[in-house]
């Protein structure tokens, strides 16, 4: 098991924070407000999870989880990430963030963003096409029928397979969407985002093996 630092503890990171402590790792989670505003998130998670600030976070994570607006790139500390696998759950909206012109346009993805401003670090887009409530209600164990899939992109072999493998620990399975240049494929509005599990209406989802994410990750356009 490994520690998995957390920069951001909304709602997707919440969810991997709590199917992470269910699988036997220890978590520590930060957010831009202070730790003692996740008192209730670490009493609710127990003893395996503690709050800390982002650089402490970052900094303790074996494994570290960015779910940030992209608007906070600029605030992510980036010398504790350099070196580490970092998974970028984060989405592009500009009705949230603005609009930034090069991810307007087919220039840049929004993890090749975030890598500007952690150039260091081993980077793993992944999280970011399910719905939170999805992503706890799907978990199961290795080895079932209706095991659900999670795309990830990243230029990385040994990220990606450490990521992989902490994936599969907090019960997903894995499709390969190539490297960060395509994590494009895994973006906002997409076919692989939120629809093979079903809409936000139904909150228990339904799962998606690794032939219908290969399906969606294929139509993809820019």
């Amino acid at each position: 098991m490994t520690t998995v630092g957390f920069i951001g503890s909304g709602s997707i990171g919440s969810i991997i924070a709590r199917l992470a402590v269910t699988a036997g790792h220890q978590v520590v989670l930060s957010n831009s407000r202070g730790p003692e505003t996740l008192a209730n998130t670490v009493a609710e998670l127990g003893p395996r999870a503690s709050a800390a600030t982002r650089e402490e976070a970052a900094a303790a994570g074996g494994i570290v989880v960015v779910t940030v607006p992209v608007t906070a790139f600029p605030d992510v500390p980036a010398a504790p990430l350099a070196g580490k696998t970092v998974i970028d759950t984060c989405n592009y909206g500009p009705d949230r963030d603005g609009h930034i012109p090069e991810l307007d346009g087919t220039s840049l993805t929004s993890s090749e963003l975030l890598l500007r401003y952690a150039p260091d670090a081993e980077l793993v887009k992944a999280f970011n096409t399910i719905y939170f409530k999805h992503l706890l209600s799907l978990a199961r164990p290795a080895g079932v029928a209706d095991r659900s899939y999670l795309p990830i992109a990243g230029d990385s072999a040994p990220a990606k397979a450490a990521v992989t493998e902490f994936i599969a620990s907090i019960g997903y399975g894995v499709v390969d969407a190539g490297p960060l240049a395509d994590s494009w494929r895994q973006a906002t509005g997409t076919p692989v985002w939120g629809t093979p599990y079903g809409p936000a209406s139904n909150e228990k989802g339904r799962p998606a093996g690794a032939d219908a994410i290969r399906a969606a990750l294929a139509t993809a356009t820019r």
